[in-house]
């Protein structure tokens, strides 16, 4: 037993050292322009580079994409990057297989540089709360698997392009994972109320509140500048 154990943990172990030597590979593959556009852009914010903190604010109806960094006790607006492609519409993703981008508050658990979509960071949808509510209604299966990546087309991910990838990915790799949070939403509660349909499910109306105080934190009077490139540059090549 003790000798199967032990081969089993040098078996882990050995997968976890070529997974970082992976991802490690596809850092430094990355051109010297991803790190200085993400340089430039903190710069253009007058936010130290790396910041401590990253939230990125993903808001589903317009297709955008914000990244946020924390310094000096406070959230400064960095960038405004486009989503290319996201399926489904407003609402939660609540089965595996409905194409719909989840709503909440996530975590990126994963950077993966083999992606079929150039490159992808993995959240934990679902997370608890997804779970409560699935075990709750007797969803066996709330989906999973949900990503930010590359390409210009996805299927309940969120697409961003290949060069907006590159430097997002640079940048959680930098910061990292335990310091990098996303946030998706329907459509930005800073300008519009809650509406919560009746077909909804009985608790979205306590995630969106739940999720509307997060982006407090976020006002859009600190938001400098729109998207600095022409969103077309960021278009798979």
């Amino acid at each position: 037993m003790r000798k199967l154990l032990l081969l089993l943990v040098l078996m882990l172990n050995s997968a976890w050292a070529s997974q970082d030597s992976e991802l490690e590979a596809a850092l430094d593959h990355l051109s010297v322009g991803v790190e200085r556009r993400l340089k430039t852009r903190f710069e253009q914010a007058g936010v130290e580079y790396p910041p401590q903190r990253i939230q990125l604010i993903a808001l589903k109806e317009s297709r955008r994409l914000e990244l946020w960094a924390f310094q000096h006790d406070e959230w400064q607006f960095i960038h405004d990057y486009a989503i290319f492609a996201a399926s489904g519409g407003v609402g939660p993703k609540l089965r595996e297989g409905d194409k719909q981008v989840p709503e909440g508050f996530y975590r990126i658990t994963e950077l993966n540089p083999n992606s079929h979509f150039h490159l992808s960071m993995k959240l934990n949808y679902p997370n608890g709360f997804d779970w409560l509510n699935a075990t709750r209604e007797g969803r066996v299966a709330p989906g999973s698997n949900i990503f930010i990546h590359g390409s210009a087309w996805s299927a309940g991910c969120l697409a961003i392009g290949n060069r907006y990838i590159e430097e997002l990915f640079k940048l959680v790799a930098k910061v990292g994972l335990e310091h990098s949070a996303v946030l998706i939403v329907p459509y930005d509660f800073r300008q519009r109320e809650i509406m919560v349909t009746e077909n909804g499910p009985a608790w979205l109306g306590e995630l969106y509140a739940y999720l509307k105080l997060r982006l407090v934190q976020f006002p859009l009077t600190e938001k400098r500048f729109k998207c600095a490139y022409d969103c077309r540059e960021a278009s798979n090549k």
